[in-house]
């Protein structure tokens, strides 16, 4: 495992892929970096995080295994490798609101960004970025979002916590290869934010209605019941909870 830690970098996806094109790298090399200016979460928006306090990583996965043709799979593989890693600290309240952040309560304690390297219908790498936070005790306009200090009172060791993420990220892809998609899909869905509670979302049309979250589609999708029962399918574009 090769640790590549730096001081400042635009976005640490972006440092990886080009360090990808100057050499070759193994898998599961690690990029982190104390500050980032260009962080990036779902849908190009932007991730703040105050320097020297927040765990900020990119991780490469070369991808073997035909398991991983599906985008979403990943999404679930590292989605459930935090959620894991910060269940051993007893960070309360988790759960994963689709399609990936990581929630305690209904705070938002960290984000995901996963980016593909793609021939024809394969995944041939996958760039994972992670934006946890940790230590910062103050997020400027930012009701709805927490780190690991303010919900529990202590402090935490970046470098453990990195090393503890690891293991749990080569964990939740060895559970997909030796027992198959489902396992670990029956885990993700089984801690999913607002699942058979009733929520408030909107859809792309500004449409404000009631569901009730039933699970994720083999395409990744957010199975939702609503009123009359009937179950629809959204893509992330397609709906938001409103809670």
């Amino acid at each position: 495992m090769q640790i590549i830690k730096l001081n400042a970098t635009d976005s640490t996806n972006l440092y990886l892929k080009d360090l990808m094109n100057k050499r070759s790298l193994d898998d599961f090399t690690i990029v982190v970096a104390d500050s980032q200016t260009l962080g990036r979460g779902q849908m190009g928006t932007k991730w703040e995080s105050d320097p020297h306090k927040n765990l900020t990583v990119s991780i490469l996965k070369k991808m073997e295994s035909e398991q991983f043709d599906n985008p979403f799979l990943l999404n679930i593989c590292v989605s459930m490798a935090v959620f894991n890693t910060l269940k051993t600290l007893h960070i309360p309240s988790l759960k994963i609101k689709w399609p990936n952040d990581i929630m305690s309560g209904h705070f938002k304690i960290c984000g995901i960004l996963i980016e593909n390297i793609i021939s024809g219908p394969r995944i041939l790498y996958s760039i994972i970025g992670i934006g946890l936070n940790v230590n910062q005790e103050k997020f400027l306009d930012l009701p709805n979002v927490s780190s690991l200090k303010l919900l529990t009172g202590r402090n935490y060791e970046l470098d453990g916590l990195l090393l503890k993420l690891q293991r749990e990220l080569k964990n939740s892809f060895k559970v997909i290869e030796e027992k198959g998609a489902d396992a670990i899909r029956d885990q993700y869905e089984s801690v999913l934010f607002r699942k058979d509670k009733p929520s408030t979302f909107k859809d792309a049309n500004g449409q404000v209605f009631m569901g009730f979250i039933r699970g994720v589609s083999d395409q990744g999708k957010l199975v939702v019941a609503h009123e009359d029962e009937f179950l629809r399918e959204y893509n992330m574009k397609e709906i938001s909870l409103l809670y």
